[in-house]
């Protein structure tokens, strides 16, 4: 989506700083990385050098055409399928056509106002799409070797990405602390492949278990049985809730880890209907992992990562959904208790492993960004990497912001659905990280609402505050005093 140019303009004027950094009682390496002083390109963009492909992976350059300030913006893009998928499985024929392209920036016109600010910018695509980390991470290396050796090497280097590219970054940034200055992993699986692919699993194997029998959980033979499989769900679903099957339909919607109500970018769950809506849409979204995804998956692993032996899902279902489970939770357990567990293939998941699994080992400032009902990447991957951080790292190190939607939508302008996020705070991300790594601006609460033109007092109309947020009024669902929940199977 194309945002107005002005809006990310004014995010960036609004949190620049005009402060100097001091580099006395530093180290070098520091005092270097903060040097406030523009850098002189040793060449200018041409098509030939700014552009072409890398080892297999499609790439841009974009540098600024007055004065460069040093700062490399190395941008990684979310999950692309490998194969055409249907964009919607209630319409197997319209399928997605496989993208290609390389992007450096969510979008054109943030990409125009970092050039301004003196940003140099690169991004690609990878040698191949699907689950690519190990690719995207390859991939970025060799543009910074190769931006550095064209262009001068940077001073410092933001890593930023979404989706899976959010997890891309940050792997990217654990394995080289040495050149990443920060990174800003968006809406990412930051609990890595594995536990991704086990709560689709958990989805789908509930879904089977009480809605459609005939549904395969692993080993599909290609991506078109897989979209099938997709396809066959989301019809199954759909038709439970024509026959009012709310507690089936709940149920799998509290094993997929859904919030009660179970918000989503269309649905927000002020009636009855758009709960069950919002209930069927989260978890067909959650089987995209179990289906064309894990397809994916198990052809770079050679085999099944996944599984569900041992699990107990009848503790999964919560007293959140019981206005619509009531009396069935008997039988519900019952069905859950007698499927036919997975195990997976120990080979496969220990490869799987090594697709993407932070260890929170962080060195760098870290800022994330999630929104608060993500049906595809759920919130509560912040909670298993502030966990994580928390055990490897110095926890002074990681920011966790959230967006939440307003009180009533019809299609979410911010803080519900996957990566829906404003200009505001895409850019207000941006240059949080950059006054923290170039000023020493520790990215609180004070410079976050800075950032985002937010105040908690509600009588300042022309600030986002709780009350223009909730109105959808508001240039961002910043949202202070929200916590991810534990991770689904989990008390904390």
């Amino acid at each position: 989506m194309t945002r107005p140019a002005s809006l990310v303009a004014v995010a960036i004027a609004t949190v620049s700083l005009a402060a100097a950094a001091c580099s006395s009682g530093v180290d070098a390496g520091t005092a270097a990385v903060r040097d406030t002083g523009n850098v002189t390109l040793k060449t200018q963009c041409t098509k030939s050098i700014c552009s072409g492909t890398r080892s297999g992976a499609p790439f841009v350059i974009q540098v600024p055409t007055n004065q460069w300030n040093g700062t490399l913006l190395l941008w990684s893009h979310a999950y692309r399928a490998a194969e055409p998928v249907p964009s919607n499985p209630l319409n197997p024929n319209q399928l997605t056509p496989v993208d290609r392209s390389a992007q450096d920036s969510p979008n054109s016109d943030l990409t125009k106002v970092l050039l301004a600010q003196g940003f140099a910018l690169a991004g690609s695509a990878f040698a191949s799409n699907g689950w690519d980390t190990l690719d995207g991470v390859k991939a970025n290396e060799d543009l910074y070797n190769y931006f550095s050796n064209t262009f001068g090497t940077p001073k410092r280097v933001y890593l930023w990405g979404v989706s899976l590219g959010g997890l891309t970054s940050q792997i990217l940034a654990e394995k080289h602390n040495d050149w990443v200055s920060g990174v800003a992993p968006l809406c990412a699986p930051l609990s890595g492949t594995n536990r991704t692919l086990d709560l689709a699993l958990d989805t789908a194997y509930a879904t089977k278990a009480l809605v459609a029998p005939k549904l395969k959980l692993t080993g599909y033979s290609s991506v078109t049985e897989a979209d099938s499989q997709w396809t066959y769900a989301t019809n199954q679903l759909n038709a439970a809730a024509k026959k009012n099957d709310l507690a089936d339909i709940f149920a799998i919607a509290a094993i997929a880890g859904a919030p009660s109500p179970p918000l989503t970018d269309k649905y927000d769950g002020s009636t009855i209907q758009s709960q069950v809506q919002g209930a069927v849409q989260t978890i067909v979204q959650m089987l995209s992992n179990s289906t064309y995804v894990r397809y994916d998956v198990e052809q770079r692993v050679g085999g099944n990562p996944s599984q569900n032996t041992g699990v107990d899902y009848g503790t999964r279902i919560g007293s959140e959904f019981s206005a619509f489970i009531g009396d069935q939770l008997s039988h519900i357990k019952s069905e859950l208790a007698n499927g036919t567990r997975v195990s997976a293939d120990s080979v496969a998941r220990s490869k799987a492993n090594t697709l993407g699994n932070p260890t929170g080992a962080i060195q760098r400032p870290t800022i994330t960004m999630h929104t608060e009902y993500d049906a595809v990447y759920p919130v509560q991957n912040e909670n298993i990497f502030a966990t994580q951080a928390s055990t490897n790292a110095d926890g002074g190190q990681l920011i966790q912001l959230y967006s939440g939607p307003p009180t009533k939508y019809t299609n979410a302008p911010y803080g519900a659905g996957t990566c829906n996020f404003t200009p505001v705070e895409i850019a207000g991300i941006i240059q949080l990280l950059d006054n923290w790594v170039r000023y020493d601006v520790y990215a609180g609460p004070g410079a976050v609402a800075l950032a985002f033109n937010y105040t908690v007092d509600t009588t300042y109309t022309s600030k986002n505050n709780p009350s223009t947020i909730a109105a959808g009024k508001a240039t961002t669902g910043y949202d202070p005093n929200f916590a991810a929940p534990p991770w689904p199977g989990t008390s904390g």
